[in-house]
């Protein structure tokens, strides 16, 4: 089949999560791939056909969404990317007679197949906010922000043909058309499981260098800590006591992933999901204002695999610590065969495509 395929630019786990089914799907299609921002590096570093579209993003300061700068910098950088879009798209369209589209939450490439009378297959992690029931106990205290997301996400990507939602936790389904799979993991977290030991030190993965007290917060916890992201310009290791600041490498990342003890990072669902795999319980701190976050964290607390703070303090470290073996044992019962699931859902989808079924 030919095959259009759009990635959301913003945050790298909508490409890393691409790549794996792109990898797929170009031994078995002719495939042509829409993406925006940083993805477009990753991506066409790896494949043929990988074409740059402008998309929007998103500004952080102090580990909260700045929604005023955000909407300056899209508004300035729309003047010239929204024409870059459509000379991009009409382009395609003298050169690629896309069958069907597949999006990972990318809207032009959606926009592209319902002008053109396409099938839709949204392949994500976002709709699980809207396709989804969620219980109000869990949610106490959020209601506000989950309605207000639910209606963003609601209208990104309406009525298409199939959603297919990456997760690690299964609450029902309420809209037909849904199917939940496991989450989708690149072929070095798969084999990072021959890795896997119980370590003693802490994976901390920060990306906001402002918190002056993280240093003397991990010192209390009297382990090993190894910290990405805060240092990002580092090229080699700096050690200072327990703490040691790491150039990111993504082997040694990886590596430290699986040998951890537990893991402090944000509420993005790629690392949680590939941690949840490996059975590290992680402490969750998501962004300010990104709810998709918060519910992750949520969800990976109910469960038991890990903790969710608001912000990351020396209490919330502590308790986290001390919380370690009892995430552990709720862990040991989480069980993935890999992208297995996902590869027959996909695959099944594409067939009934290729026949008019969808």
């Amino acid at each position: 089949m030919r095959i259009l395929y759009g990635v959301v630019g913003e945050g790298m786990g909508h490409a890393i999560r691409s790549q794996v089914l792109l990898d797929r799907l170009v031994e078995r299609h002719d495939v042509h791939v829409m993406v925006s921002n940083r993805a477009y590096e990753l991506l066409q570093k790896k494949f043929a056909g990988v074409h740059r579209i402008w998309g929007l993003t998103m500004v952080y300061q102090d580990n909260e969404v700045q929604k005023r700068l955000t909407a300056l910098e899209n508004v300035a950088a729309a003047l010239t990317g929204l024409p870059e879009n459509i000379a991009a798209y009409f382009e395609l369209m003298q050169k690629f007679d896309p069958e069907v589209v597949v999006s990972d939450f990318e809207s032009w490439t959606y926009l592209y197949a319902k002008a053109r009378g396409l099938p839709v297959i949204d392949i994500d992690n976002m709709q699980v906010i809207n396709r989804c029931r969620h219980a109000p106990e869990l949610l106490a205290g959020h209601e506000g922000p989950f309605q207000l997301a639910k209606a963003v996400v609601k209208s990104k990507l309406p009525f298409a043909n199939h959603y297919v939602i990456s997760t690690f936790f299964y609450p029902p389904v309420r809209k037909e058309r849904t199917t939940l799979v496991p989450p989708i993991l690149r072929p070095q977290i798969l084999a990072a499981r021959a890795l896997v030991r119980r370590g003693s030190h802490l994976l901390v993965y920060q990306t906001s260098d402002t918190n002056r007290e993280l240093p003397a917060m991990l010192e209390a916890t009297g382990l090993e800590c190894r910290v990405y992201g805060v240092r990002r310009e580092l090229k080699e290791e700096v050690v200072e006591g327990r703490l040691r600041y790491r150039p990111f490498s993504e082997a040694g990342f990886i590596e430290d992933l699986a040998t951890s003890l537990g893991v402090i990072a944000g509420g993005g669902f790629t690392l949680m999901g590939e941690a949840v795999y490996l059975r590290k319980p992680l402490l969750s701190v998501p962004l300010v204002g990104q709810f998709e976050q918060v519910l992750n964290a949520l969800y990976l607390e109910k469960l038991g695999y890990g903790r969710h703070a608001k912000a990351l303090t020396p209490q919330a470290v502590g308790a986290f610590v001390e919380a370690i073996p009892s995430c552990e044992a709720a862990l040991a019962a989480y069980d993935q065969p890999g992208n297995d699931r996902t590869f027959e859902v996909v695959d099944g989808l594409l067939d009934r495509a290729a026949a008019g079924l969808l």
